[in-house]
Order: C-alpha cells, then sequence, then structure tokens
C-alpha cells in the first residue's frame, strides 16, 4: 500500500460533497426588493498623533478643513494651516433594506491623502450620500484603525493597513427610501447561483410547504413567488415562511485553483476520462566562480582576474508515464498523485493539462 505523501502548507485541497445537506431558501437566493444601497461621503478625521495629511500635498485637507470650521463660526479666511493631526478620507457604507431613521449602521473609513496612519482619530460629522444625491445617514464617532505603523531616521515598520478603519454603529440613518413592500403582488427569488435542478427543487419544496401551486419557475436563477396564492396576511408573512423551508441544492461539477497560494478546490462530481500522465522537471543551473591571479612580488605585470564558469543540467526522474483510468475521480487522482511526491505547483500544472486534453470533466477556473 502507497504512503500517501501531504502536499505541505501550500497545498490545501478541499473536497466538496456531491449531495449537499439541505439547506434554507434563505440562503440560497436573493429576495426581489430586499436589498441594501451604498452610501458614500467626504469627512475629515482629527486627533491623529501626527500621522494626518501634508496640507501642501494634500490640499483638499485644508479646503474641507476651512469649511467646518466656518460653519461653526471660525472665521479662518487668509489664514494657512499647517496641522499634521487630520486626515481627509472617504466614509462608505450600506444601508440595509427597510432601515428606519434613528437606526445605526456600521462604516468604512479610508485615507485618501498621504496620511500615515487613522489610528486613535476621531471622524467629525458627515453627510452620507445615495447615488441620487440625497443624504441619508450621517456619520461620527471614534476610527478603530486596521493596523499599526511605526518609523525612526533609518527604518520603518508597518503592520496591517493604518490608513483604513472602521466605525461600528458610526453612522445614525436620517433618512428612509420610500418602498412599501406591502403592495406587491408577487415576489421573484433570484438564485445566488443559478442552476434549472436548484431552481426546481424550490418551486417543489414551496408549493409542498403551502400544499398548492404559488410558485413558479422563470428560468435557472429565478422563481416567483405569487403572494395572493398564498394566502398569507402580507408579503413579509409569506417570505418568513417561504425562507426557512429547505432545499438540497444541486452543485456543478467544479475545479477552482488558486495559483498564488497553490489551493485547489474541487467537487466531488468532478470526474476524468482515460489520459496518460508523465511530468518531470528540467533545471539549467550556472555558477560563477572567478579566480584572481597575483604577479610575483617585485615583478613586471597586474593582477589578473581569470573567469571560472560551472554549467550543468539537471533533470529530475518524474513521474514517469502514468495512466488514468476511465470515470476516475479527480479525488483518487490527487491521491495518486500525492502518493507519486508531486509539488503542488506540478499539481496545478497536470490539473491544468487534463483539462487541456480534454479529459477532466468540470469546470476548471483559475484564480
Amino acid at each position: 500500500m502507497l504512503r500517501i505523501l501531504l502536499s505541505g502548507v501550500l497545498s490545501l485541497l478541499v473536497v466538496l460533497s456531491a449531495h449537499a445537506s439541505p439547506i434554507r431558501i434563505k440562503d440560497l437566493v436573493e429576495f426581489d426588493g430586499v436589498r441594501g444601497n451604498d452610501l458614500v461621503g467626504y469627512g475629515l478625521v482629527v486627533g491623529l498623533n501626527g500621522t494626518g495629511d501634508g496640507l501642501r500635498n494634500a490640499p483638499f485637507t485644508e479646503e474641507i478643513m476651512s469649511n467646518v470650521l466656518e460653519r461653526l463660526g471660525v472665521n479662518v479666511s487668509g489664514e494657512q494651516f499647517r496641522p499634521k493631526n487630520v486626515a481627509a478620507v472617504f466614509v462608505t457604507a450600506t444601508l440595509p433594506p427597510f432601515a428606519r431613521t434613528g437606526s445605526q449602521i456600521d462604516v468604512t473609513i479610508s485615507a485618501i491623502g498621504d496620511a500615515n496612519s487613522l489610528l486613535g482619530g476621531t471622524l467629525i460629522m458627515t453627510p452620507m450620500n445615495a447615488p441620487d444625491g440625497q443624504i441619508y445617514a450621517v456619520a461620527q464617532g471614534t476610527v478603530i484603525a486596521g493596523g499599526a505603523a511605526a518609523k525612526g531616521d533609518g527604518a520603518a515598520v508597518v503592520q496591517g493597513v493604518p490608513t483604513a478603519g472602521v466605525i461600528p454603529s458610526g453612522a445614525r440613518i436620517e433618512r428612509e427610501i420610500e418602498f412599501d413592500f406591502t403592495k406587491l403582488k408577487s415576489i421573484r427569488l433570484a438564485l445566488r447561483n443559478p442552476d434549472f435542478t436548484t431552481a426546481e427543487r424550490i418551486e417543489v419544496a414551496i408549493n409542498k410547504n403551502f400544499g398548492r401551486v404559488v410558485s413558479r419557475m422563470l428560468d435557472s436563477g429565478t422563481v416567483i413567488l405569487d403572494i395572493s396564492a398564498t394566502k398569507s396576511l402580507s408579503p413579509a408573512h409569506a417570505l418568513g415562511r417561504v425562507e426557512n423551508i429547505s432545499v438540497e441544492p444541486e452543485i456543478k461539477a467544479r475545479v477552482i485553483v488558486d495559483q498564488r497560494s497553490g489551493t485547489i478546490v474541487m467537487g466531488e462530481d468532478v470526474r476524468i476520462s482515460r489520459v496518460a500522465v508523465s511530468q518531470g522537471n528540467l533545471t539549467l543551473r550556472i555558477e560563477e566562480e572567478p579566480l584572481v591571479v597575483q604577479p610575483n612580488p617585485f615583478s613586471e605585470g597586474g593582477t589578473v582576474v581569470v573567469p571560472r564558469t560551472r554549467a550543468a543540467i539537471e533533470e529530475e526522474p518524474g513521474i514517469g508515464l502514468a495512466e488514468i483510468r476511465d470515470g476516475t475521480s479527480l479525488s483518487e487522482v490527487i491521491s495518486g498523485l500525492n502518493a507519486l511526491g508531486v509539488s503542488p505547483r506540478d499539481m496545478i500544472d497536470i490539473l491544468k493539462s487534463i483539462k487541456a486534453a480534454g479529459a477532466l470533466h468540470a469546470e476548471f477556473v483559475v484564480r
């Protein structure tokens, strides 16, 4: 029995089960009309410990600081600012569906100037706009930066991203999005991973739960729900019942390869036709060892550098020519390659070659 060798920390092999466990519909679809909206604002972070924007390199910081002070009644016309404890930032957030006035949401802060760190800073009142130009929230609070930075005269160290951070519950909603959910006559269920089989199973499961035909599959990515046919008190009551129905989704045969980390993720339904595989490595090595030759003392002549070069070609034996029988699963192929000691990078190249030969029957995604 062959001893299976582990591929190493750079290779992570994940096998997805062909028969997934039942999953709630709420985890498989998005409900039409139930969605968030993006917000963005331009603000100022103050209170930094000398790590803010250099105003000569970021004049927009000086402009927004002047505007803020003037709104507070401080006349700064003609004054020159040179503080190092302020930074101009973009503030982003997502307004959740059915958010009400007065509730709070998280915001993300990102420096746009040459600030070194936002650690310890405070975001002052920043209006946040939606794509329609209206203000829907106002953000303010202490920034929790995602890293740290320190530097001296001869060295500097940075950990994480100190120029970005978050403010939990940092924005308060001031305007609601006008949307009358109660007047909907039907709601579309959009599958996150479109699949005809999964869409049909969702349709059957919903109709079975209500005991009559209340849903219909439109295509691989859409199932429509007739609210009036459900005889529910409101669309919210209907969705509250539908979203907790469990369905077993169909998983597509797929192989995902991340070449940067050597990660391989595959489905159990992946199959390989009969094919032969051979792999080996060729290494060309050139070494320079110059030799310095000096003349004898008190003799004529000069120092000469004589070049000395060593060149060699090394070819590893590889795995030879191995035959993979028809109908073999990808997990069996990976186990066999591991047993032969194939490195993670070589394993990815072999899978790409098998796919190019038309023997790998799955969607092959390279990232």
